[in-house]
């Protein structure tokens, strides 16, 4: 690809094999993280100011999208807002990881926070009491609003399920963290056309009420889940919902970082728990897919931190030091003198050298 727009870097296809993830089967990530703004999300941006362009709603160096976001939202529409005119305000919540936050402000974003919290326990209504009283001071300003947009349904429509099913046509089971659920409502709308025998896992994290089904309870790890339910989240267009733990779902981040040198985001977290949970139902044919919204380069201040991890979620382990395979290889996991080490000698007798020592 040779391109001059930063819009054009998307990256559809890319998907990871978890070899030996189940005990029978093929399991896949479908990676959306090498996408230019780091996530999923950049998809539901572009139709969503697509869409208001085509309705002649926005006009450059004089309109300003407002929009709630915990971060990868926020990040897409800097970006599009950046290239194409238009001011750009992201409410957010202390949640948000202060990586996206950082890319917000390095595209000319503008951040707005909250600090209270909702009566769900979470931030999401506070930060949408907060968009109306934006958009009530000026008349140039206009919300997306991603929970209600079906913008944000048709983008995985057309693309996110399709890409799917052009790299994995025979897909049995399919895994997608939930939030505002635009990801999961746009593949189930397009796979009830064209792979309905195919299961459609929602995942979602304990104390979500995205779609009803639990009480909610406070959350840490933004990305997925919310504490209002969303205009477009329909339950039945899924075979099942699962909740995960937050505290699975950090495991699992740090078990594909030690095994698989795989850096992945909170939301890949619960997905990977709810397959791994589900291992033992399935077949030698089957196919499972889970959606992974974003890496874990967004997440290094938080969930990949030492100090952060032993704060929030005390008792978990070792952290991203911990590696749980060795030997010739194995990924290279952990302080790097510590797996030359358990590597031992190379096995076709060439000379290990300490690369550490040679920084030092």
């Amino acid at each position: 690809m040779i391109t001059a727009n930063p819009l054009d870097l998307r990256f559809p296809e890319v998907f990871f094999e978890l070899t030996d993830f189940a005990p029978v089967g093929r399991t896949l990530l479908k990676l959306e993280g090498f996408n230019i703004t780091g996530s999923i999300k950049l998809k539901s941006a572009l139709f969503m100011v697509d869409l208001l362009e085509q309705e002649g709603r926005l006009f450059p160096n004089r309109s300003t999208i407002v929009e709630s976001s915990s971060g990868n939202l926020g990040v897409a529409l800097a970006l599009i807002c950046r290239m194409r005119g238009y001011g750009f305000i992201c409410v957010t919540d202390p949640n948000a990881s202060p990586a996206n936050l950082r890319a917000i402000r390095a595209y000319g974003g503008r951040i707005e926070p909250v600090t209270e919290k909702d009566p769900q326990g979470g931030y999401l209504q506070t930060r949408l009491d907060l968009v109306r009283d934006l958009l009530a001071e000026r008349p140039d300003r206009i919300w997306l609003n991603q929970y209600a947009n079906q913008a944000n349904v048709e983008a995985h429509a057309r693309w996110t399920a399709e890409e799917i099913l052009r790299a994995v046509p025979d897909v049995s089971h399919l895994y997608v963290g939930t939030g505002t659920t635009g990801t999961m409502m746009g593949i189930a709308r397009r796979f009830a056309e064209l792979a309905p025998k195919t299961e459609l896992v929602a995942v979602e994290p304990e104390g979500s009420v995205t779609f009803g089904t639990g009480p909610p309870a406070r959350r840490i790890l933004p990305g997925v889940g919310t504490s209002r339910r969303p205009e477009i989240a329909d339950a039945d267009r899924v075979h099942r919902i699962v909740h995960v733990a937050e505290a699975d779902a950090v495991r699992r981040c740090y078990e594909v970082l030690n095994d698989r040198g795989l850096l992945v985001g909170c939301s890949t977290g619960h997905v990977l728990h709810a397959m791994a949970e589900d291992a033992e139902i399935f077949s030698e044919g089957s196919v499972v897919v889970g959606v992974s919204a974003d890496l874990g380069d967004k997440y290094l201040d938080t969930l990949y931190d030492e100090d952060w991890l032993a704060d929030h979620f005390p008792g978990l382990g070792d952290g991203p030091g911990t590696t749980t395979r060795g030997g010739p290889g194995a990924p290279l996991c952990g302080p790097l003198r510590e797996v030359l080490a358990e590597r031992g000698p190379d096995p076709l007798g060439r000379a290990v050298t300490d690369p550490v020592a040679r920084m030092e």
